[in-house]
């Protein structure tokens, strides 16, 4: 009887010490799927928010549908390392095309939305990642300039 409670006072122990120590010093594991709002968003994301391998910062949030295949992906790095066809981008006569996720509120916005938008989701208020614009030619017509530029 004395042993079978060592036994359990051990095992306890363990699991205890597991825990704790997982507390201490947290491991970010791949996301197996994420949905936001039934939709399901491919590539390599790493929460619910969209966001990935690639793009994990507090204001990658937003989840881009690709023209080629009509799915969502967190940036083009999930698209080119995951998808079996190369990308295609939006052309300019389709920028009303509901094509942008935010991956706080699960609000579909158009291209012309989202350009539009300040960086600011017009739902929920969440702050996007204003460089994304620096990539905007990787998913929408530019004619070579780069939209949403200032200057």
């Amino acid at each position: 009887m004395k042993s079978l409670q060592t036994l359990v006072f051990l095992l306890g122990f363990i699991l205890i010490s597991g825990t704790l120590s997982a507390q201490q010093n947290p491991v970010m594991l791949p996301v197996v799927s994420s949905r936001i709002n039934g939709i399901n968003i491919f590539g390599k994301p790493v929460d619910q928010q969209t966001r990935c391998v690639h793009w994990h910062s507090q204001l990658d949030v937003i989840a881009i549908k690709f023209k080629c295949c009509d799915k969502y992906y967190p940036c083009f790095s999930c698209h080119e390392e995951t998808a079996d066809h190369k990308p295609e981008v939006w052309p300019q006569a389709e920028f009303d095309s509901k094509a942008i996720l935010c991956g706080v509120c699960g609000t579909e916005l158009t291209i012309n939305e989202y350009m539009g938008s300040d960086n600011t989701c017009p739902k929920c208020q969440a702050a996007f990642n204003p460089g994304c614009s620096k990539h905007y030619h990787l998913y929408f017509e530019t004619d070579g300039k780069v939209i949403g530029d200032k200057r």
